[in-house]
């Protein structure tokens, strides 16, 4: 690990590493901890009961926030015709078909941070894997991003739609915000994400699902959220 600097080490000394929060005093922690030049990220990180290493335990989705995620999203659309056509109508920043497909394939930039795709055309993407996997950006069925309906998918993308899934240790991270917004905003945006993440148990997953959830800023220590009030989390969303 990393040795971190005073700024950081001073922020982990404001507060009793030892204690769980309430969402709200967490979210306040988080925001007072912040010390970047810059509007961090807040995001959430849940650690979950589940053997990534099993196929029927990945935990993977997509969950609407509700005041997004303060962060402008490039949406690529690859479609053609008509499709094309109502995918820039619904403001996809980079819209083609076969031909920016290949463009991608000869080593072109990828400046977007969500790929759609419609269905007709799977099989061509589908041979973009190599450059789209790694980086988290092949469309999927899962998260709704192989649909004939991309203007629904390129709005609810830009409205602040975001995808998550597990990584190899059983954690989900997902952004929940900038710390330049509201506690209320914030605290809206968690519940919306623990609701989902709850709702995404897989039936395998055995005993305590959520372990543990925390805080943090881009650049600020991570703060411990009470398990004990994920259940009202959860039912603040609904």
């Amino acid at each position: 690990m990393p040795k971190r600097g005073k700024k950081y080490q001073g922020a982990r000394q404001r507060f009793d590493r030892q204690t769980s929060y309430a969402p709200g005093e967490a979210v306040e922690l988080v925001k007072t901890l912040s010390f970047a030049g810059f509007d961090e990220t807040v995001e959430a990180s849940f650690r979950l009961g589940i053997d990534p290493r099993q196929a029927d335990q990945a935990v993977r989705g997509t969950v609407g926030l509700p005041h997004g995620t303060g962060k402008s999203v490039r949406v690529a659309v690859f479609a053609e015709g008509e499709q094309a056509r109502e995918a820039e109508r619904a403001g996809a920043d980079l819209v083609g078909g076969k031909e920016l497909i290949e463009e991608i394939a000869g080593g072109r930039s990828l400046d977007f941070d969500v790929a759609i795709a419609v269905p007709s055309l799977m099989a061509e993407v589908g041979k973009l894997g190599r450059v789209l996997g790694p980086r988290g950006l092949m469309p999927n069925p899962k998260t709704g991003t192989v649909t004939p309906d991309v203007a629904k998918a390129v709005g609810e993308y830009k409205a602040g739609r975001i995808e998550y899934r597990n990584d190899r240790y059983g954690n989900v991270a997902v952004p929940i915000g900038k710390v330049s917004f509201s506690s209320q905003m914030i605290i809206e945006n968690l519940a919306a994400v623990t609701l989902e993440i709850t709702r995404a148990r897989p039936a395998a997953a055995k005993g305590r699902y959520v372990r543990n959830l925390s805080l943090s800023s881009t650049m600020g220590p991570g703060v411990t959220v009470d398990a004990s009030s994920l259940e009202d989390l959860a039912k603040l969303a609904r």
